[in-house]
């Protein structure tokens, strides 16, 4: 569009009600599952420690906080509802203004909704079905395939993920042509990420939905790690037409694990010299108190609008992106 017209939004209305209809749709779908819709807050007192991703902070001044008290946005609603979940919510899902510093482009814009909900006694499969369910239904495409991460490394990079060395893991990227970049990375999860991004990603989920599940057990998150093999953790990703549409666990409810693994990630922040982020202990104590066995998954909703929709761009499903906002 011409400079004149961008105060205008880069989706045409036609594919904002399209949005709208879906919107609808993913809410009947819980309605008819009895799940209940909740709405937690944007901001939080602490943060994510993952140190690939990157939140907005803000400062708050007020009654209780003349002194001002720092604030950040949330990157998901995942700590809010895991308290809900603790103080007995049951079955909980929604769809949640999320914001993730750095991330803009095709695919990502760094304000977008997160679609995430929580079953309580559902294990990792079984949650899995329930997304294949709802893809169907909005996407009205085939039944998703499901393929662990062990298998999507061997079928097709010929490498096993679990007992590969980093030497192994650069000879991989150099024959990606990203040979120099692995060579200047010294932390094996960024190398396997790099790997899947560049020689598993582009090759999977393209004609219907890709279940990868089973990452290694050092890529948890807040997942648990598998009884069966402690090498994995309880965590499946959904990648359809080249695209990462979510992101589910079966989720740690040890709150002493949970403290563990967010201290290590702020290890890991300092020695790369990224800031320590605070750890989110209103979050450790609901945990402490016991959240029911239960499995949770993210899911992009802008991005699921645009394969709904067969768009090219986020920016062609949502009103006002960040060049416009």
């Amino acid at each position: 569009m011409s400079e004149t017209a961008s105060w205008q939004p880069s989706a045409s209305i036609a594919n904002l009600l399209k949005r709208a209809a879906i919107l609808a749709e993913v809410r009947r779908f819980f309605a008819d599952r009895g799940v209940l819709e909740v709405d937690t807050p944007a901001m939080s007192q602490a943060t994510i420690t993952d140190i690939h991703l990157v939140p907005f902070q803000t400062r708050f001044v007020g009654p209780g906080a003349a002194q001002g008290r720092d604030l950040w946005l949330m990157t998901s609603p995942e700590y809010h509802m895991k308290r809900l979940l603790a103080a007995g919510s049951g079955p909980i899902y929604q769809m949640a203004r999320s914001f993730r510093n750095e991330e803009a482009g095709r695919h990502h814009n760094p304000e977008f909704t997160m679609l995430e909900w929580y079953r309580p006694h559902y294990d990792m499969y079984r949650l899995m079905n329930e997304v294949d369910d709802l893809m169907q239904q909005v996407l009205e495409c085939d039944s998703a395939e499901s393929l662990s991460y062990q298998q999507a490394f061997i079928r097709h990079l010929e490498l096993d993920p679990l007992s590969a060395d980093k030497a192994q893991l650069r000879e991989a990227a150099e024959k990606l042509g990203e040979g120099e970049l692995a060579r200047a990375e010294e932390d094996r999860d960024t190398l396997l990420m790099l790997l899947f991004m560049l020689g598993v990603e582009p090759k999977i989920g393209q004609d219907k939905p890709c279940f990868v599940y089973h990452f290694p057990a050092s890529q948890a998150a807040l997942a648990e790690i598998s009884t069966e093999d402690h090498r994995v953790a309880e965590r499946f990703e959904v990648y359809y037409k080249g695209i990462e549409l979510a992101n589910g666990f079966r989720e740690l409810t040890d709150s002493r694990e949970q403290r563990q693994r967010f201290e290590q990630d702020n290890r890991r922040r300092a020695a790369r010299g990224l800031p320590v982020h605070p750890i989110d202990t209103y979050l450790l104590d609901a945990l402490a108190h016991g959240m029911p066995a239960c499995s949770g998954v993210a899911l992009g909703i802008d991005r699921l609008i645009m394969l709904a929709l067969k768009a090219e761009s986020l920016s062609d499903v949502i009103a006002f992106p960040v060049d416009r906002c």
